[in-house]
């Protein structure tokens, strides 16, 4: 794990302990243990998303709180749903309706609370519309959905899955999959809020079978490997199932997301806040 992550895993311990309401007592020795993990972590060839997912797997351990993000999540989909005819109007009214709602999609890739818990939604729909990707495989992936037979959209961030619902639901390709985490971690979407938000009115839901931040294919059910084995595209959204998969030497894969931290920024030759519709490459020339 690069090191920049892991300051960013220390960082955040603080927060995920106010988060999850550990008590004073306890934080002292669980800071000093997650500490050693982290350094053993470093060591190892370990995706950021699951040392994410390790961390929070202890704590919840002394906590009763379940879904820490419960609120954020909820407020993040409302929030985008009170506007989804807004942006319906705005995509049906466009020169490109595929480029805008694919932008608009990639814009609510800010909605999240893994790198950092703060985020201007407002001013990032307004630079994605204004600005161009700095990685732009775009057409690419239009071409590519008009000749899939299956889709894999890999969800990520409440919030952004009403975004995600508004383009799955201008692309109108009858044989959608959409995976969403099996529990709760962080503000990510599980089935509870791809319901609530009506991405099965576009899509079939599907549960990845695990509870990381990301997709994780050594750690998925047999299920889902057998519906992401079998799609002829694969829609990956956010930083997160991106941090995942990049090594895979896959080109059903397309990466949908905003840069949100310089390592990425570093691997992907972008800029932090840069926005990216990204096909994987032939052979896995990323690492962390």
């Amino acid at each position: 794990m690069n090191y920049k992550c892991l300051i960013c895993q220390i960082k955040s311990l603080e927060q995920r302990f106010e988060k999850f309401r550990i008590a004073e007592q306890d934080r002292d020795n669980l800071m000093g243990e997650m500490i050693e993990e982290l350094a053993k972590a470093s060591k190892r060839n370990f995706f950021s998303p699951e040392t994410t997912r390790s961390i929070i797997a202890r704590l919840k351990g002394f906590s009763n709180i379940k879904d820490p993000y419960a609120k954020e999540k909820e407020e993040g989909n409302q929030l985008l749903l009170k506007r989804y005819d807004e942006f319906k109007a705005l995509i049906a009214t466009s020169a490109d309706p595929f480029n805008t709602a694919l932008r608009l999609a990639v814009a609510g890739n800010i909605i999240d609370f893994g790198p950092t818990t703060h985020f201007d939604i407002e001013s990032t729909i307004n630079k994605v519309l204004a600005s161009d990707f700095a990685i732009d495989h775009s057409l690419q992936l239009k071409d590519k959905i008009s000749q899939a037979k299956t889709i894999l959209y890999l969800g990520d961030n409440c919030g952004e899955i009403v975004l995600d619902k508004l383009f799955l639901e201008t692309i109108s390709h009858p044989n959608v999959w959409f995976a969403h985490r099996d529990s709760p971690i962080l503000n990510d979407a599980t089935e509870k809020e791809a319901l609530e938000v009506g991405i099965n009115k576009y899509a079939r839901l599907i549960s990845n079978g695990d509870d990381s931040p990301s997709t994780l294919l050594h750690r998925v059910s047999n299920g889902f490997r057998e519906i992401y084995n079998t799609a002829d595209l694969i829609i990956s959204k956010g930083m997160g199932n991106y941090e995942g998969l990049m090594y895979e030497k896959d080109r059903r894969l397309f990466y949908l997301l905003m840069i949100k931290c310089p390592v990425i920024a570093e691997k992907t030759g972008t800029n932090t806040g840069d926005f990216v519709v990204m096909q994987n490459q032939n052979e896995a020339v990323f690492s962390i």
